[in-house]
């Protein structure tokens, strides 16, 4: 394991658990070796490799796109056990290029470490909960792989799915889920007779189970209304909109069912079904015009007195710890976030990035603490290092204050406003839902 890759999925661990506080693994596997190349979804780009390589236990070398490589960054992507892979619009010489990375993957397996693949090869603008098509590429390395040891190691490939409610967004959630193994030696007779069908089918069916370790919507168009349905129910993987009294696990489900239910629905031979999407995108048109979000509209609906004592009691509370981590942190915070939303157009990238930057700028800007701590303060080594350690969670302080602050501010202005036309809206709407939609896809 190189040095920069233990440091990361060391602390890395900690520093996802603070931007995702509910996370859940599932079916993880236990060992750190096992030969196994591990085929990911691909919703959140930079934020993907992070979260499965430092929140599971096997050691693995990630397969990255070319084009991040060059002579400044490749000895850090060394550091960090990343290889390129090369795709056609990349130049000349592609498939002699990943032949030779091929060949370093056969070695990587062989002695017992993993691949992580991200099997759909890109990742969308839009975060959407959808797969799309898996490449061939991670099922070639493996059959490479047996060929070049002569079959005499067993060689696996599983299937990993990242669901996320809203991978940008800090204190959101994440579940990892992980498809048992398939031993591609089982396949030696047919891969030797027909290698192109043997790579095609189980291409296939490593695609099969990806989709069985995420929410899946089939056709690209009806993401929003099952977005809409569990904003509506409360019971999905969405973001700000969520019984807290479900656990992590059931709301993925429930995401996952649903998206297979409506896979199942001709929405446009289904009158009914198509009513309620169309009222369902009209009520939430109509609450981005009026700029009121459903889950403050849900709050106002279920608390008619406005009471604002919980966010009232929580800033009192975090006060002082916040004061604290507003000292070490905001001004990285705020040179991080201005860099990243400036030089990154693409916002799939702008959370991972800033997690990392964010992360290192406040750690090497802090670092002297210790030493302050231990000179000024106190004469203990020990407690300097707890002191600089705790930064992390007084720095969510002052980040959860001043989001207390928001959410006041915000429900002072609803308690001000006329919502009752608004309210009524959501109660047709979650009528329609509950009578349409099934309660539980048991």
């Amino acid at each position: 394991m190189r040095i920069l890759y233990f440091l990361l999925k060391v602390t890395l661990n900690y520093s996802l658990r603070v931007f995702y506080p509910r996370m859940k693994l599932v079916n993880s596997p236990k060992q750190f070796l096992g030969r196994t190349i591990y085929v990911s979804n691909h919703p959140a780009s930079f934020m993907d490799p992070l979260a499965v390589a430092s929140l599971r236990r096997p050691i693995v070398f990630f397969m990255t796109r070319s084009d991040i490589f060059n002579k400044k960054t490749q000895p850090f992507l060394w550091a960090c056990q990343m290889l390129p892979i090369y795709r056609e619009h990349d130049g000349q010489d592609t498939k002699k290029k990943n032949n030779a990375v091929f060949e370093k993957c056969a070695k990587i397996l062989s002695f017992g470490r993993n691949l992580l693949v991200f099997g759909e090869g890109f990742t969308d603008d839009t975060f959407i909960r959808r797969l799309k098509p898996v490449k061939k590429g991670s099922v070639k390395i493996g059959f490479q792989t047996l060929e070049s040891l002569n079959w005499e190691k067993k060689i696996y490939i599983a299937a990993v799915g990242c669901n996320y409610s809203q991978p940008n967004q800090m204190r959101s959630d994440l579940l990892i889920s992980t498809s048992e193994r398939i031993c591609l030696n089982d396949y030696r007779e047919e891969y030797e007779e027909n290698p192109n069908k043997v790579i095609t089918s189980l291409t296939r069916r490593v695609e099969q189970l990806m989709k069985e370790q995420i929410t899946h919507v089939e056709k690209k168009e009806n993401a929003p209304f099952h977005e809409h349905i569990m904003m509506i129910t409360r019971k999905g993987m969405n973001a700000d909109n969520f019984d807290r009294s479900l656990p992590l696990k059931k709301r993925w489900r429930y995401s996952q069912k649903l998206a297979n239910w409506l896979n199942e629905q001709d929405l446009e031979a289904n009158e009914e079904l198509a009513k309620l999407q169309d009222d369902a995108k009209s009520y939430f048109s109509l609450l981005k015009r009026f700029r009121v979000q459903e889950h403050f509209l849900f709050w106002k609906k279920n608390n008619p007195s406005g009471s604002r004592l919980k966010e009232i009691l929580l800033m009192v509370v975090l006060f002082p710890f916040a004061i604290i981590g507003a000292l070490h942190c905001a001004l990285p915070y705020f040179l991080v976030k201005k860099f990243v939303e400036k030089s990154f157009r693409r916002k799939v990238f702008w959370g991972s990035v800033k997690l990392i930057a964010g992360k290192l700028l406040i750690a090497i800007l802090n670092i002297p603490l210790i030493f302050v701590f231990y000179y000024l303060v106190y004469p203990s080594w020990w407690l300097g290092i707890a002191y600089f350690l705790s930064i992390g969670l007084t720095g969510l302080s002052a980040y959860m204050w001043v989001k207390y602050l928001k959410d006041f501010k915000v429900k002072g202005i609803m308690n001000k406003t006329d919502l009752s036309k608004l309210i009524k809206k959501r109660d047709a709407l979650e009528a329609k839902v509950n009578d349409l939609v099934p309660s539980s896809f048991d």
